[in-house]
């Protein structure tokens, strides 16, 4: 268990100076940017996201630690709410400052040094320890994408506590109010495992391309439903015609039987 801040432990909200040298460590593979992408782009085509909000790729998150200035880059990040211009925070941004703290913090799983689990309490710190006790993010999600391992952790008592999965196997994101599982499929020519966002009625977030493809999907059943009713109509016109028909036929006959009776000197009406 990671041990709690104490009082040795200064920590100040401030802005990152403009001269301030960013991390520029490339990510490990060319799936992580998409991961992180595909996240993001179902809560948009879902309409989950809004001005206010701040979803990060691999951008960094600040703050100052016994005069030192600390910077973590998520590979994917969730802020409630931001407070400052979006021009203020284009190259980083600093909870407290200038918005809410992380709802969620994710990292896909990576071999290097003062990665995903390091609980490093000394400068520059481990990833663990500085979003559960710098930055005191609700949410931590850590997956393996060589094998689709996922990993929640909830923030009580200001430790991680590991969360149990669902039924599907899928865990609850309180902060976004969904589910987060793992997927396997195909998007922007990419075939693999995903992680994705299910709504609390289970079903799927679509998107863009899925989107429209359900789409068209309704609109071929929607057609497909109006060209059986547009054929029931015709069947049944055709059998009301065909019942018109017969009825015109047999009052036609009786014409002729009555006739033909008169002719006979067959009065029906008198016989």
């Amino acid at each position: 268990m990671t041990k709690a801040l104490d009082r040795p432990y200064i920590i100040t909200w401030e802005k990152l100076p403009a001269n301030f040298p960013l991390p520029d460590d490339p990510v490990d593979n060319l799936d992580q940017p998409l991961l992180a992408m595909a996240l993001t782009s179902a809560l948009n085509q879902a309409g989950r996201t809004d001005a206010s909000m701040l979803f990060s790729t691999n951008y960094g998150v600040c703050a100052r630690v016994n005069d030192k200035t600390v910077v973590k880059a998520p590979d994917w990040m969730y802020v409630p709410a931001i407070t400052v211009a979006r021009t203020e925070v284009e190259r980083s941004y600093t909870p407290h400052l200038e918005g809410s703290v992380p709802a969620v913090v994710m990292e896909f799983l990576s071999d290097t040094e003062g990665g995903e689990y390091s609980v490093k309490p000394v400068y520059p710190y481990g990833k663990w320890f500085f979003y559960e006790q710098i930055l005191a993010v609700p949410v931590y999600v850590l997956f393996d994408l060589a094998n689709g391992h996922l990993e929640v952790y909830q923030r009580q008592d200001r430790h991680y506590e590991a969360c149990e999965p669902g039924a599907e196997g899928r865990f609850w994101i309180e902060p976004l109010g969904l589910w987060l599982g793992v997927w396997q499929g195909t998007w922007m020519n990419r075939t693999g495992l995903w992680l994705r966002w299910w709504d609390p009625a289970s079903q799927l977030l679509y998107w863009g391309a899925e989107q429209a493809e359900q789409e068209r999907q309704r609109a071929e059943q929607e057609r497909q439903r109006a060209e059986q009713e547009r054929q029931r109509a015709e069947q049944e016109r055709q059998r009301a015609e065909q019942e018109r028909f017969a009825r015109e036929q047999a009052q036609q006959q009786l014409i002729r039987l009555t006739a033909r009776l008169q002719e006979l000197g067959i009065d029906l009406e008198n016989p």
